[in-house]
């Protein structure tokens, strides 16, 4: 109980939460006086059913406790009670005290056991095509990476209220919603401890299916007067622009000072100091920039959610970073492990470990073959750990378990975005995904894939997209 109550008090509410108001609030609080009682209440019986019928059964149970698997099963004769209760709640705008109740559970950030943070996302890597394109052409480019101070817990909400009423969101979503926010409650659960419940004044919850779009539409008018390219994603968001003249410095920095007025008109605050500039290109002037009132420190390297790039654009650190991580998820597996068994070993090696290596790799995979050799180590090591086949080369191991190589994966993953984009599965331009180094433009993605994908039959290039079970045979591409 009382290590719950001392990581409770870490975000004091005083310095967590929002709950002052501005006269910029005032005004965006305005009711634009709809009468929404009037419009037709939604119907949701058919979309909870829906919903139920497609529940992954393994997934864990929530608070009710009952397990997925049930209310699968019980789809159809569930759904109606269910509906009846979620448009009730629809119609009153009154939310179950339950669902206003949250438990936190702390964990480490960037391995600093002083620094607390609750589970969150999980995302994929912002794409750096706009940047890396001005950079390939010899434009001197900055990036600057701004951080948000506690952007999920600090979002007003009457001003997230009111840009969903100027966003068009009916009458009925919007009474739910407030009444949905108002009034929550949380407590830090440790192990069996929990804290005593503490009450939530502000931002939005972040493990929930809602509290991402919450965000997006708080953060949607960000970029309302921007000069250069704003990138955002969740809360981590990027700045960038062309430097190699005066101009283009000075509209970055014009950039900043409308975000910090945006910030403070929304009662947010930058973390000043975790915002860094990267400097990129030949003969960048390593321009400084404001933030407020304080200078943004400039950094050798930055990880764009979860690919580390630095101002050589080379993958050799990420690769680094990937290898070592593994290699200690690997040491942890053989020490807790004490079966080596195959049927062991390689559910765990394809799950914890063999992730990491392919992280992102069709945008900075390794193109140096000391980064290749280096992340080959890693599969050879983990399938020496099963037992039978220590005696056999790497190869043969490979063709044993019915794996592929590292190299062959990539291959694999490079045709499947390249059949994706052509299908129009995938929404980014091919001549502008990134890849990592500048003098040597055969590596890029959109290049080194051409010769691969000029020599596929015609059956596989007509073939379906690789996401089914058809597709993935027709590409050859399933592992056994």
């Amino acid at each position: 109980m009382e290590k719950a109550e001392l990581l409770a008090g870490v975000k004091p509410q005083h310095s967590v939460f929002t709950s002052k108001c501005s006269s910029h609030t005032a005004q965006l609080t305005e009711s634009k006086g709809r009468d929404w009682e009037n419009e037709v209440l939604p119907t949701v019986g058919d979309q909870v059913r829906d919903h139920l019928r497609n529940l992954k059964v393994h997934k864990s149970m929530g608070r009710d406790e009952m397990h997925l698997r049930v209310m699968r099963e019980l789809a159809d004769e569930v759904a109606k009670p269910l509906s009846i209760i979620f448009e009730k709640s629809w119609q009153t705008g009154e939310v179950p005290s339950d669902w206003k109740r949250g438990n936190i559970t702390p964990i480490f950030k960037e391995e600093k056991r002083k620094t607390w943070g609750t589970t969150g996302w999980s995302v994929s890597p912002l794409c750096l095509a706009r940047v890396t394109a001005l950079v390939d052409k010899g434009r001197a480019t900055d990036v600057i990476y701004l951080d948000l101070c506690k952007a999920f817990d600090t979002v007003p909400h009457n001003i997230l209220v009111s840009k969903m009423e100027r966003h068009g969101f009916d009458g009925w979503t919007t009474q739910w919603l407030r009444n949905w926010l108002n009034g929550r409650i949380q407590r830090v659960v440790v192990n069996s401890s929990m804290s005593g419940w503490r009450s939530v004044m502000s931002g939005v919850p972040q493990v929930s299916v809602l509290g991402p779009v919450l965000f997006n539409i708080f953060v949607g008018d960000m970029d309302s007067g921007i000069e250069c390219s704003l990138s955002k994603f969740a809360d981590d968001t990027k700045l960038s622009g062309v430097v190699d003249t005066l101009e283009g410095r000075d509209a970055i920095q014009r950039d900043l000072e409308r975000l910090e007025e945006w910030a403070r008109a929304n009662l947010m605050k930058f973390s000043k100091a975790k915002c860094k500039v990267l400097h990129l290109g030949r003969g960048n002037p390593k321009h400084g920039y404001r933030l407020g009132d304080e200078w943004i420190m400039s950094s050798p390297a930055e990880k764009d959610l979860g690919v580390l790039v630095d101002e050589k654009l080379n993958m050799s650190r990420q690769c680094a970073l990937a290898a070592q991580k593994d290699n200690r998820i690997l040491g942890c597996i053989k020490k807790s492990m004490a079966s080596r068994s195959r049927e062991v070993i390689l559910p765990l090696y394809s799950t914890l470990v063999r992730s990491h290596l392919e992280y992102c790799v069709q945008l900075g995979g390794p193109q140096n073959k000391k980064d290749m050799d280096q992340l080959k180590r890693v599969q050879r090591r983990a399938m020496k750990m099963i037992r039978g086949l220590e005696h056999l080369p790497y190869e043969d191991r490979l063709r044993e378990l019915g794996l592929f190589s590292l190299e062959k994966r990539r291959l694999q993953g490079d045709l499947i975005v390249a059949f994706q984009y052509l299908k129009g599965a995938v929404l980014v331009l091919a001549e502008l995904i990134f890849f990592i180094r500048l003098d040597i433009r055969k590596k890029f993605f959109t290049v080194r894939v051409v010769r691969h994908w000029n020599g596929l039959p015609r059956e596989v290039v007509d073939a379906p997209l690789p996401g089914s079970v058809q597709g993935q045979l027709a590409w050859g591409f399933e592992e056994p």
